[in-house]
């Protein structure tokens, strides 16, 4: 039996995009505070656990980002990890459009770093800036989790992959 040889090429910004849409990944909306305590958020699928000791996420953020200025001025910033049902939310805060906070329901519960969406989420971590580094066009910002929020949502995670929004099958 012959076996196709594999088609190498160099990897261009539309390849590696290509590639990277077959790897699907749960979405979120980080959240942050601006310095006038205006909300900033933006819908995130570069999220990554580090460490469980100290608890720590990776969080990959256009540099141009008012979401990540607030994040860097406060030192802090929520990771709101979405549930299947909230698609449509993840499509707002992706959009950039200005209104986004005045169409979905958030709160600040106590020592909060940013946003809570409250009917988007099913769980929540609060993360203090730890460290933060250039990559190209985006920060790649370290986030020491201090807190955690856990909804009462029976839905599976929202993902994001193949360029499309999905879920695990359920039963």
């Amino acid at each position: 039996m012959e076996v196709a040889s594999p088609s190498v090429q160099a990897a261009t910004p539309a390849l590696f995009r290509s590639l990277m849409s077959g790897f699907p990944s749960g979405v979120a909306i980080v959240t942050a505070f601006g310095s006038d305590n205006r909300p900033w958020g933006m819908t995130c699928s570069a999220l990554c656990s580090v460490a469980v000791e100290p608890p720590t996420l990776l969080v990959g953020m256009r540099a141009e980002s008012p979401t990540l200025a607030a994040a860097l001025h406060t030192g802090r910033f929520s990771v709101n990890l979405l549930h299947a049902g909230a698609q449509g939310t993840a499509e707002l805060f992706a959009s950039g459009a200005p209104d986004r906070f005045d169409l979905v329901n958030w709160t600040t519960p106590a020592d909060a770093a940013g946003s809570h969406l409250t009917d988007a989420a099913r769980s929540v971590a609060d993360c203090r800036v730890t460290q933060n580094v250039q990559v190209g066009g985006h920060r790649m910002v370290f986030g020491e989790v201090y807190q955690i929020c856990e909804q009462a949502v029976a839905e599976p995670p929202l993902l994001y992959g193949l360029r499309r929004f999905g879920t695990w099958p359920t039963g």
